[in-house]
C-alpha cells in the first residue's frame, strides 16, 4: 500500500532517530512505503535540511545502488551551548554540597531529558571519530554511558569493582584513587572488549582522575585505543590531577569553608569540540 508524504516523512524520521549512525537503504525504504526511489530521495532531502535548519543532527546520503541515508544524532554549536548552560544552572545548587568538595549529581543523571542532553552531547564531541566502545565504571556513570551509546549506536562496557562470577574471566589493574590516595582494583570481562577497539570513556565527576586514570590503563591491558574521555562535571579544586586530556561539560568551583558554596561554569567541552572558549 503507498504511503502519502506527509506519513511517510514522519515515519522515516522516526525510523532514522531509532537507528542513528545506521545506512538505511533507499530499498528498504521504497519497499516500505510502496513508493519510487526518487521520491524516497526527495524525502529525505527534505528530512536532511530540516535537521540542518534545526541543528540537531546530520543526515548523509550515499549515491548508488548500495546507498541510502545515515543520521548522525548531534548538536551545532548553538545547541550546545543551549544546553551546557541548562546544565550548569542545574547544578549551579549550594545544596549539591558534599564533603570532600563533591557533588552530588545522582537526581540530574536520572532524569531522562538531562541524560538526553549529556548524552547528545558526547555523541557530538565523537561525531567523525571511529568509536567502537563506550566506557564507564560502577555504578554513577552507568546511565550516562547508556546514553551516549545510544546516540552512538555504539556497545557500552561497566567497569567493576570486584568480581562478579556472571562476568566470566576478568582482566584487572590497580590504580590510585585520585581523591583518597589509596590503591583500589577494577576489572573488566574479557570478553567485553577486543584488541584494537576504539574506547572513549565517560564518568559523572571528574576530581582527581584516579578513576579515569585506571580505565585508560585497562584499556591498555587489552591492547585498545583509548579515544577521549567525557565527564558529566569537573572539581576545580584538585591540584594534583591524575589525567591532563578529559573535556567536561560542567566546572564545579565547591568552597568547603563556614559557607559551603557551589559555584558551576561551562567546562571546556565549547573549547575542545568547537574551538571556542566560554
Amino acid at each position: 500500500m503507498k504511503v502519502r508524504r506527509s506519513n511517510r516523512l514522519v515515519d522515516m524520521t522516526r525510523y532514522l532517530l531509532e537507528h542513528p549512525r545506521t545506512l538505511v537503504s533507499l530499498k528498504f525504504f521504497s519497499e516500505r512505503y510502496g513508493s519510487a526511489k526518487s521520491s524516497i530521495s526527495e524525502d529525505l532531502s527534505i528530512i536532511k535540511h530540516t535537521f540542518q535548519t534545526w541543528g540537531e543532527g546530520r543526515l548523509k546520503t550515499i549515491p548508488g545502488a548500495s546507498g541510502g541515508a545515515v543520521l548522525a544524532p548531534f548538536y551545532s554549536q548553538e545547541n550546545a551551548e543551549k544546553a551546557i548552560a541548562n546544565l550548569v544552572n542545574e547544578v549551579n545548587d549550594d545544596s549539591r554540597f558534599l564533603p570532600g568538595g563533591y557533588v552530588y549529581l545522582s537526581d540530574l543523571i536520572g532524569r531522562p531529558d538531562i541524560l538526553h542532553q549529556v548524552g547528545q552531547l558526547i555523541a557530538t564531541q565523537y561525531m567523525d571519530k571511529d568509536v567502537d566502545v563506550v566506557m564507564t565504571v560502577e555504578t554513577k556513570g552507568i546511565p550516562i554511558v547508556q546514553s551516549a551509546a545510544m546516540y552512538m549506536n555504539k556497545p557500552f562496557v561497566i567497569v567493576r569493582n570486584s568480581s562478579h562470577i556472571t562476568e566470566g574471566p576478568t582482566v584487572s589493574v590497580n590504580y590510585v584513587s585520585g581523591s583518597v590516595k589509596r590503591i583500589k582494583k577494577m576489572e573488566l570481562s574479557r570478553r567485553t572488549l577486543s584488541a584494537g577497539a576504539n574506547v572513549v570513556v565517560v564518568d559523572d565527576f571528574l576530581k582527581g582522575g584516579g578513576t579515569l586514570n585506571g580505565m585508560a590503563s585497562l584499556i591498555k591491558e587489552f591492547d585498545a585505543n583509548l579515544v577521549g574521555m567525557t565527564v558529566l562535571a569537573e572539581s576545580s579544586n584538585s591540584d594534583h590531577r591524575l589525567v591532563d586530556d578529559c573535556t567536561s561539560l560542567v566546572t564545579v568551583d565547591a568552597e568547603d569553608g563556614d559557607q559551603k558554596t557551589i559555584t558551576a561554569r561551562p567546562g571546556n567541552f565549547m573549547e575542545n569540540v568547537f574551538g571556542k572558549e566560554n
